[in-house]
């Protein structure tokens, strides 16, 4: 029986959610669910009876706290109110009306799940929302998208559970209305009719019938539509006219190859395969889905004449100019293909309107109206998630939350043959320690005494929601490798009669997807527990370092930061020690002990042989040491106010951290500030190597890779020893990032870098990251293992780590900003019925020096249709995929064969969708799979990054910062790094706290009269046109004109007024969202600043060569039809 099926916990994936905004909201049909206190389970030692209050069974986990009510009796139905099995999978286009045109409307309180009838669609009914402003008239749409039908391509299989769209709710079209023939009327999908994909089509493609033994009954709307034709779920698109359609990525920043005859710079690119290793396709649903989502937007088809089969294939006419017949040009059209000739006049060439093309803006916001007003329950396997973009709260109920893991797909393919096919990635991004936001509970922490964990005893798996008991609840039989392993006599529980144990709700590990074990001493290095980690800070005392002032700027820091050590919970301080050096050429050591009235320096000058020489009185406790430690802090600025030193060291100061960590025997982080190319005579002396002329040849990559192995050796090191390193580079010129960076990298530590520091501008971003850095919650002598269901396994990863085998992922240190990426690939065939499951497993040792285990477990469905694994994806996902694997690929092959790879393999996703899962057409369209329409922009802005298409003003060191920096981010952090954030501050509500609706990256909507604000997770933008008014000017900048306006401010001016305030709040909330403290950059319009300004608007052409969205569209539909002829 599918997992679909049964009467399952929680709303399932993808119902549109309505009103959801505070959080503060009752849960299930108006009843309130009690909240859970964090400390609820607190050290777990038996059942516990509390767990099962806050945690109601069944279907409703914890909400936010609201009232004491009991939580429903287990097995309960839903409450009316709650809705059922959902109407919209994640694969179904949302493009709706705006919200006022079409209000939402709910199925009725508790719709039963019956097979055969789903609830109503929401927001798949609603007609094509025009992005942009709408078009001037209706008459210019028309012209646009003259008569489009919206034939309803299902995929070759029918969809899941016999489910198809009951009758929709009428929605009325965006423009003009459709006409009154019977056959305007929207009927409703049949149970094997998918929605079907959006498309554009270029010429007049027909309508043609499905492949043979296709289930559909198409229907047609009216061939004069004066609107767009609602349109379910795939998007397609054609060169002359896009339909808007809305999936779920964000875009990144890059160029992509243009074609030829086409306005797009850079080399075409039509080698089809030579992807270099497409993952395993991921998992779908097998949820409650409709068909496959797509909408189809096709030219008029003739009604008189007979369908051709096939694709009609245009060779005539590059993919920019359409020289097939337009819809508004008469001509007869005998259905035959026409290459050489055309009936009617050509029309002149037109460019794609960039309002009809997908839009991100759109999409992001379609899933915030549809899917953030409700908690995601994790209770259902394979459910996609609302997009990193909106604001929703997670329940768990057995599933890992998307905070902790996110997959490229939920539903994978069952064979390998399968997966290549689709090209489709199959990945996970992992973020094991991520943190929460205040409403969701932070995982329990489970103690089983000296026995430790329950395992397999097979494949070493820890027992989670997935193990099934059999024999009376005295044996259970793994998930993962299918061994049955004895339940240990002080864990045995009966079972209920459903097979259930009856303490189910009372152990976190049998009914949460996330929790965490204490670890025994079997889990520590040499059999002994651990102690609390150390803090060292080494600070750079070169010439430098000191005239800038960033000496006397981390020495004033420190002296308040040092009390704001991490710590757990209730603890009155910190168990973290802490440790001074200064260096130039030659290390410093200070002795800090309490007992000492002065802090006492000693200096190691044979820096080819380090070593720490003092052990008591190196790390101490803050509080006991703190006059000390304050003296020395006073001192160190005047010790070094006159050295004419300008060489440092760099590999003895890391040495030396790893030298005063063993020593101490534990784990910690070194904090280094570090200014200079290391050039002095000492082990891992650098020499400077940087050159442009190797940009765009074979040995581009070399610039990317170390110099010098040495670091390599010395990271294996600090890894063993659970000694991470995080870097604050502050270069003048050329540091070598590539280089230094691999400790950092390796270590699973941070690199932040403040080129040409200066302190009035560059100080807060720094001190903030610094603060931030210091304060987060961070696991030390880290180890990681993903462990799968049998037939797909974990086989590369990604990420600020070490590996010393296939298996284990080794960080001395892992934060809460990091994430590890796993891709798998099939070993053996998947089960539609049994899924596929993933299981994290994370041993570290916390803050406090505890030794513990972070498990997170999610399950997915699997496939046999390819139509359910394109429904079941997530961009967003599948980018920070790409771009990961892109940017690892630079370090050992040219730069424009990475992108070749990019672009070959995204065009083999999109061409097997449209072979296999989109109903015939004309090969003039291109038809994208609904929750992949934005791959394309995302794509391009992955192809015009720094990293895979720099700019001449990018350097070296940017490029090697940017690629270690987006190794180990996150989904939220890629989509707004590659695609963005635009925002128009003067169209901000200075009375209420939300942010301006964003628009899109092109310049062509900024206006000169207003200001905007763009952001990308590193840069703060604030753009002030030269038409802006003088008054708005006043109350932002305090200055009279446009031209009085600083663009060296690094902060707004705080004025008393609504204005101010309003903007600066915005500033704020952005700077909390992202884990750097963003630097701000005010822009004035055609000034020299405004370059770099335009190189983040990334649906533009590029200086550096990068195609513009709509030319890299028309691209890649070349390259898809390419492979498809």
């Amino acid at each position: 029986m599918s997992v679909n099926q049964q009467a399952h916990t929680g709303p399932p994936y993808g119902q549109p959610q309505p009103g959801y905004q505070g959080y503060q909201q009752p849960a299930y049909g108006g009843q309130p669910l009690p909240g859970v206190p964090h400390s609820q389970y607190g050290a777990y030692n038996g059942p516990m009876p509390g767990y099962q209050q806050p945690v109601p069974p069944q279907g409703s986990l914890r909400a936010p706290p609201t009232s004491g009510a009991p939580p429903p009796a287990s097995g309960a139905s839903l409450p009316s109110g709650h809705l059922t099995y959902n109407q919209f999978g994640h694969g179904d286009v949302q493009n709706g009306i705006p919200a006022s045109a079409a209000p939402m409307q709910r199925p009725p309180a508790s719709q039963p799940f019956l097979p055969g009838s789903a609830p109503t669609p929401v927001s798949q009914i609603s007609t094509f929302h025009q992005y942009g402003p709408t078009p001037a008239s209706v008459q210019q749409l028309s012209n646009h998208m003259a008569g489009m039908t919206v034939g309803s391509t299902t995929a070759p299989a029918p969809p899941p559970a016999g489910l198809g769209y009951g009758p929709p709710t009428s929605v009325p079209p965006v423009s003009g209305s459709f006409s009154a023939t019977g056959s305007g009327l929207y009927t409703p999908y049949t149970a094997s009719q998918g929605p079907s994909p959006t498309s554009v089509s270029q010429g007049l493609p027909l309508a043609q019938p499905p492949f043979p033994g296709q289930p559909v009954s198409t229907q047609r709307l009216p061939t004069q539509v004066p609107g767009f034709a609602p349109s379910p779920s795939s998007t397609g698109i054609g060169p002359s006219s896009y339909p808007p359609s809305t999936g779920a990525p964000r875009p990144p920043t890059m160029p992509g190859p243009p074609l030829p005859g086409q306005t797009v710079a850079g080399p075409p690119m039509s080698q089809p395969n030579h992807v270099s290793s497409p993952p395993p396709p991921p998992s779908t649903m097998s949820g409650p889905h409709p068909g496959p989502p797509m909408s189809g937007l096709h030219g008029p088809p003739p009604s008189a004449h007979p369908p051709q089969p096939g694709y009609q294939m245009q060779q005539n006419g590059s993919f920019g100019q359409v020289r097939g017949p337009q819809p508004n040009y008469g001509g007869a059209y005998p259905g035959t293909p026409n290459y050489g000739s055309q009936p009617g006049p050509p029309p002149p060439p037109k460019r794609l309107d960039p309002d009809s093309i997908p839009s991100p803006i759109q999409v992001i916001e379609d899933d915030r109206s549809n899917r953030g007003s409700e908690p995601f329950v994790t209770g259902v396997r394979g459910q996609v998630p609302p997009l990193v973009t909106t604001n929703f709260l997670v329940k768990d109920q057995g599933n890992a939350s998307p905070r902790y893991i996110r997959c490229t797909s939920y539903n994978i393919p069952c064979t390998s043959d399968m997966a290549k096919q689709s090209q489709v990635p199959l990945a996970a991004v992992i973020k094991p320690l991520a943190t929460l936001p205040p409403e969701e509970t932070l995982p329990y922490l489970v103690d089983h005494g000296e026995s430790g964990p329950v395992r397999c005893n097979r494949c070493k798996a820890y027992m989670c929601p997935f193990m099934q008991f059999i024999e009376g609840g005295r044996r259970f039989q793994c998930c993962f490798c299918s061994c049955v392993t004895e339940v240990p006599p002080h864990y045995f529980q009966h079972l209920d009669h459903t097979g259930k144990r009856v303490d189910f709700y009372d152990r976190p590990e049998l009914s949460l997807g996330s929790y965490e074990f204490l670890a025994t001493v079997d889990y520590c290095k040499n059999n002994k527990f651990p102690s609390p980690p150390a803090f060292i800070f080494m600070i750079d005392v070169s010439y430098n370092a000191v005239k800038s002032g960033l000496v006397r700027l981390i020495c004033e820091e420190l002296k308040s930061l040092l009390d704001y050590l991490p710590r757990e919970g209730n603890m009155e301080e910190s168990a973290i020690r802490v440790g001074f050096v200064t260096y130039n050429k030659v290390l410093h050591f200070y002795n800090v002990k309490s007992s000492l009235a002065q802090p006492q320096m000693m200096v190691v000058s044979d820096v080819a042989d380090m070593f720490v020489p003092l052990l008591d009185g190196f790390l101490v406790n803050v509080n006991e040491s703190r006059t000390v430690i304050a003296s020395l802090l006073d001192q160190i600025p005047e010790m070094f106010a006159d050295t004419r030193e300008t060489e440092t060291v760099f590999a003895p100061v890391i040495q030396a951290g790893l030298e005063a960590l063993k020593a101490a025997e534990c784990a910690g982080k070194l904090f280094v500030f570090h200014t200079s190319l290391p050039i002095a005579e000492a082990p891992g002396k650098l020499k400077n190597r940087d050159d442009k002329k190797l940009i765009n040849t074979d040995k581009e990559k070399t610039l990317f890779q170390p110099q010098t192995s040495f670091y390599n050796n010395l990271a294996k090191d600090c890894v063993a020893q659970g000694c991470c390193v995080d870097l604050f580079l502050f270069p003048n010129q050329y540091l070598d990032v590539a280089t230094l960076g691999v400790v950092t990298y390796q270590t699973g530590g941070s690199i932040y870098k403040y080129a040409y520091f200066q302190l009035e501008m560059d100080q807060d971003r720094f001190l903030n990251d610094l603060r931030r850095d210091v304060q987060k919650e961070v696991g030390f002598d880290a180890v990681m293992r993903v462990r799968t269901s049998t037939g797909i396994r974990a086989t590369d990863f990604f990420g600020a780590f070490y590996m010393s085998n296939t298996t284990d992922v080794e960080m001395a240190g892992l934060d809460c900003n990091k994430t590890i990426t796993v891709e798998f690939k099939h070993d053996d065939k998947l089960s539609e019925d049994s899924g596929a499951l993933l299981q994290c497993a994370l041993l570290y040792t916390s803050c406090t020096g505890q030794r513990r285990l972070r498990i997170h477990n999610l399950s997915l469905n699997c496939c046999t249709q390819l139509a359910d694994l394109y429904r079941n994806c997530e961009t967003d996902t599948l980018i920070n995929y790409l771009a990961k694997y892109a940017y690892r690929g630079v370090l050992s092959s040219p730069v424009k064969t990475v992108r070749d790879a990019l672009i070959n393999q995204c065009a083999q996703i999109l061409a097997c969708y449209r072979k296999n899962c989109a109903s015939p057409s004309s090969a003039g369209q291109l038809i994208l799979p609904e929750c992949m329409k934005l791959l394309p922009v995302y794509l391009n802005c992955v192809l015009k990054s720094d990293v895979l298409q720099p700019g001449p003003e990018v350097t070296t060191d940017d490029r090697a910062y940017i690629r270690q920096l987006v190794t180990s981010m996150d989904v939220a952090e890629t989509n707004v790094f590659f695609y963005p954030r635009l925002l128009p501050l003067t169209k901000a509500d200075v009375d209420s706290d939300s942010l301006p609706a964003a628009i899109r990256n092109s310049e062509e909507r900024l206006s000169k009269g207003d200001i905007y604000l763009l952001e990308n997770g590193l840069n703060i933008f604030v753009w002030v046109g030269v038409n802006v008014q003088q008054g708005l000017i006043q109350n932002l900048f305090g200055v009279s004109s446009f031209s009085q306006i600083s663009n060296t401010l690094s902060t707004l001016p705080v004025l008393e007024n609504p204005f101010s305030k309003k903007v600066r709040s915005i500033v704020d909330m952005l700077q909390v969202q992202r884990s750097r403290y963003m630097k701000l950059i005010i822009v004035k319009q055609e000034d020299k600043l405004e370059m770099l300004f335009k190189h983040f608007l990334v649906e533009d052409k590029s200086l550096s060569g990068g195609a513009s969205y709509v030319d890299f569209l028309c691209h890649m539909h070349k390259e898809i039809r390419q492979l498809l002829s």
